[in-house]
């Protein structure tokens, strides 16, 4: 189950955002996964409370959008959605591409509580 590697990144990297903006709590997760990762997101909603347990982004409400795949032709530079099993371009029939949406995992957005009573911590990667 890859979704426990995935869990315990996406908390290392969320445990150093609250650090750098002196957050308490880590209230809010939203995360985008590409089709090509293949994430089970209850696996990773799973993995992400067990991973979560006894830090700052315990009972964090983790959100996890589904990003579809977008591919580029090479051969006629078409861009379309397209299946995990077909590649051809609707346009020029070829299945020679390249991915241009739908393989990465990205953090969008954390909201955090700050040190003082009843604020947010908010920056770049605090939003």
């Amino acid at each position: 189950m890859h979704e426990t590697s995935i869990a315990a990144a996406l908390l290392d990297q969320l445990l150093r955002i609250a650090a750098e903006h002196h957050a308490t709590r880590i209230e809010q997760v939203e995360v985008r996964c590409g089709v090509m990762r293949q994430v089970v997101p209850e696996a990773l909603q799973l993995a992400f409370e067990a991973a979560s347990a006894g830090t700052p982004a315990a009972g964090a409400q983790l959100t996890i959008i589904e990003e579809g795949l977008v591919v580029r032709c090479r051969a006629c530079r078409a861009e379309f959605a397209s299946g995990l099993d077909d590649y051809r371009c609707p346009r020029c029939k070829t299945a020679d591409v390249e991915l241009i949406a739908g393989h990465d995992i990205i953090l969008r957005s954390v909201v955090c509580q700050a040190n003082t009573a009843g604020s947010d911590a908010r920056g770049p990667d605090c939003l």
